[in-house]
């Protein structure tokens, strides 16, 4: 046999190659759509807060915004707890459809809602049933379309589709502050704050629409159809939730503790940083074009971090990007606060390239820690734990001590702390599904 007949052999045919690709489209929309969503939602935090509140006192209103952004991710975890057993029990593809519709309905929600002028107090409880509707579909959104990618992939390269994976989620707030920073730009202003601040939440319905399209031509994941074949010849009844809680509760505590810093700092990019330079004094318009320069550059990073994983091991990237971290966090905030526009945005951008270098590896272990009968229950439950009770937070905890302090550098303080316990984590916890692929690499 030559060499050709060897590289014919072993190639993959070129529909399993294209369905393949279908799968990690459909999966990176669903990603760019939950993440346009609430990106935007941060992005436009200081307008939101005029709009749907009392004016009169600025951070108050600022506080309540973050507030409804704490409220509805406070959801996750309850709808996390119903539809990531659906997804274990219905299927991956079936969720994944659900969850981008009910995320997009709530964005356009907020471009269609009256303001508090308008309506009063009503406008900030409807904003506040919005958000809890991006909540729900977000819930289970991330974990599961990463879930979806492993379960069709064949090769020793789950890191560097994790990389993609994470890559994406700048995608989808680049698109938003990329739409906000033109709306703002090229619009009056007085017309922007009449009804400009609208346009941005209504392009939700066409990205969802184009999402659910491409998702509807995709095949269920060969793993879970094992697994429904399977339960419906046995007739036993499934309980994937009680089964995550029960057996794989230590695997789901390493998890959010391995992602507690990053978690901490996802939410900064995409929900603190327009606001913190805003509050410094840079105008709107630059703050968000700080802002856009970090989603540009996320990507990079992201599928960076994952090739490394796959080479090296999960350690080895975790450890690393941390320790940038620990440097690096308050001189970020310290930098904001200079006054000097390029010091801030240098600070932001490389806060971006830190926290996306270790995304890959931490959707692995949030994912892959866990079998596949009880995954998405799993997943999804220990990364919206992480996300609500540190993430959603973030942006509320670091507003309070701003105004008690006079300085961000304090909320960078209370972020190094938990980048520190991650690296505990990493370095004497590590989930041993993270380092698993590269294991399996070695040997093949």
């Amino acid at each position: 046999m030559t060499d050709n007949d060897i590289r014919e052999t072993t190639r993959e045919p070129a529909g399993d190659v294209r369905s393949r690709r279908k799968v990690l489209l459909s999966a990176m929309l669903g990603n760019v759509v939950e993440y346009y969503d609430f990106g935007l939602y941060g992005t436009l935090a200081v307008i939101i807060s005029r709009q749907f509140f009392p004016t009169g006192n600025s951070v108050a209103a600022l506080l309540s915004t973050y507030a409804g952004l704490v409220l509805s991710y406070a959801l996750r975890p309850v709808a996390a707890m119903v539809l990531g057993p659906l997804a274990d029990i219905k299927g991956r593809r079936w969720v994944l459809l659900f969850t981008i519709a009910v995320m997009s309905v709530g964005t356009a929600g907020i471009g269609l809602l009256p303001t508090y002028a308008a309506i009063g107090i009503a406008a900030p409880v409807i904003l506040l049933l919005c958000r809890m509707l991006q909540g729900v579909g977000a819930s289970v959104e991330y974990t599961t379309a990463a879930n979806f990618i492993f379960e069709h992939e064949r090769g020793n390269r789950r890191n560097y589709l994790a990389g993609l994976s994470v890559a994406s989620t700048s995608v989808g707030p680049l698109l938003a502050t990329l739409v906000s920073y033109l709306v703002i730009s090229l619009m009056p202003a007085q017309a922007f704050n009449d009804w400009g601040w609208r346009i941005p939440f209504l392009l939700a319905i066409p990205m969802a629409l184009i999402g659910i399209y491409i998702r509807r031509h995709v095949e269920e994941t060969p793993q879970f159809q094992e697994l429904a074949a399977a339960a419906e010849r046995t007739k036993v009844k499934q309980t994937p939730f009680r089964t995550a809680v029960r057996d794989h509760w230590g695997a789901m505590l390493r998890a959010i503790g391995l992602g507690a810093g990053q978690r901490i700092g996802s939410f900064v990019i995409q929900a603190y940083f327009v606001t913190a330079m805003v509050k410094a004094g840079f105008a709107e318009n630059n703050a968000l074009l700080a802002s856009l320069l970090t989603y540009a550059i996320g990507p990079v990073p992201a599928i960076w971090g994952g090739k490394l994983a796959d080479r090296y091991g999960a350690r080895i990237p975790l450890v690393v990007g941390y320790g940038l971290f620990v440097v690096l966090t308050v001189p970020t905030f310290l930098a904001i606060g200079s006054g000097s526009l390029a010091l801030a945005v240098v600070a932001v951008v490389a806060f971006t390239f830190i926290n996306n270098f270790v995304g890959a590896p931490l959707t692995t272990a949030y994912v892959m820690s866990f079998p596949a009968e009880v995954r998405a229950s799993a997943s999804a439950l220990n990364y919206n734990i992480g996300t609500t009770a540190l993430g959603s937070t973030a942006g509320l905890v670091a507003v309070w001590l701003f105004d008690l302090t006079g300085t961000n550098a304090t909320f960078g303080w209370y972020m190094t702390g938990f980048c520190v316990l991650s690296i505990l984590v990493a370095l004497f916890a590590m989930p041993a599904a993270v380092d698993e692929q590269r294991r399996k690499a070695r040997t093949a």
